[in-house]
């Protein structure tokens, strides 16, 4: 049990820096913009993260699965390790780096150190997501703007009543975007255990708790961890750090990211848009952190694009681009190390 224990801190780990990285970003404009307090924020994140995580993370977990099925407790360990520990490197640099690319990354050195064959299909899926995921955000926040603008400019809203407004606009925006993050990305923080998973199914009451809800529920609650005690500085990086945001336009970013990452995440609408015969997005765990950079550009350009931090831009992405290799590197060297250091059987 000991030693179970052990190899599940990594995944434990993974969420804790999920928590402090991208979690955040969902309430970053917020608080960067002084509209919603940390403390509030967090707590909001952390209650809603959890119920997402618990009530739809399934669908993203089967996209990492068919990428490389990692199937023992130590390579799992290794794995998300090594994806955790890229993105605590690159938080500490206050970079919003992807969770999403550091387990791809790591799994992907599974896969070679293992000699798996990785599934290039959903690799490619999960890699255009990448590029195609802050374009969306942009191209979202942009109409989501000119909507907003629209409505206030027309509805005559006193100054205060229009400062009330929007701090709760900002609070259940951010409600909904952590429900989306943990239905989305749990994957990222215990989908690599869920083929070598220690729990047993439980009965309560009646009711049936899975191995993989309790491996959910442990991984949604590191993430809140993460939330509560290391996330304000990020949330400071890129609530004011790229483009400086008004209230309103900080509303718009993060309901524009959690459109999208809710699109991701969502079983239920993939499943309506199959059943009228519309094409339907992937349900892969995409990355809080390149959403929230791709709506806040977008407001950015359609402000005029004045006063974009495009410096920062440049150096967040280069963050993203060596996030998954830095990850597959780690992700090799920890499992060459506990094979042949540690005597660990870390594939089958």
């Amino acid at each position: 049990m000991f030693s179970t224990l052990i190899f599940l801190s990594s995944g434990l780990f993974m969420g804790w820096s999920l928590g402090a990285n991208d979690a955040a970003n969902i309430f970053g404009t917020a608080v960067g913009t002084r509209m919603v307090k940390f403390k509030t924020a967090a707590l909001v994140c952390s209650v809603f993260v959890v119920l997402g995580a618990l009530i739809s993370g399934a669908g993203p977990s089967h996209t990492l699965g068919r990428l490389g099925g990692v199937n023992t407790l130590p390579g799992a360990f290794a794995v998300s390790f090594s994806a955790a520990l890229t993105v605590m490197l690159l938080t500490r640099m206050c970079l919003p780096v992807s969770t999403s690319q550091a387990i791809v990354g790591a799994i992907i050195g599974w896969n070679l150190f293992s000699g798996n064959p990785t599934d290039f299909g959903t690799f490619y899926r999960i890699m255009g997501t990448w590029v195609f995921c802050p374009v969306l955000a942009a191209l979202i926040a942009v109409g989501f703007y000119r909507l907003v603008k629209v409505c206030v400019e027309n509805a005559c809203i006193h100054i205060l009543m229009l400062d009330k407004y929007t701090r709760t606009a900002l609070i259940l925006a951010g409600a909904f975007g952590s429900y989306s993050l943990g239905a989305n990305n749990i994957a990222n923080v215990v989908g690599v255990f869920v083929r070598s998973t220690p729990f047993p199914d439980l009965s309560i009451a009646g009711l049936t708790v899975t191995s993989v809800q309790q491996l959910f529920l442990l991984g949604s609650l590191a993430i809140a961890a993460g939330v509560i005690t290391y996330s304000r500085q990020v949330m400071m990086t890129v609530g004011s750090g790229i483009y400086r945001l008004s209230p309103v336009t900080a509303f718009v970013v993060v309901l524009s990211a959690s459109a999208v990452l809710f699109l991701f995440a969502s079983e239920h609408l993939q499943a309506f848009l199959v059943s009228i015969g519309l094409p339907t997005l992937p349900l892969v765990p995409v990355s809080q952190s390149q959403a929230v950079v791709g709506a806040v550009l977008g407001v950015g350009l359609a402000k005029g694009g004045r006063n974009i931090n495009f410096r920062l831009l440049f150096k967040i992405g280069l963050g993203w681009v060596a996030t998954p290799v830095a990850a597959l590197a780690f992700s090799y060297l920890s499992l060459l190390i506990l094979q042949n250091v540690f005597l660990q059987q870390v594939f089958i």
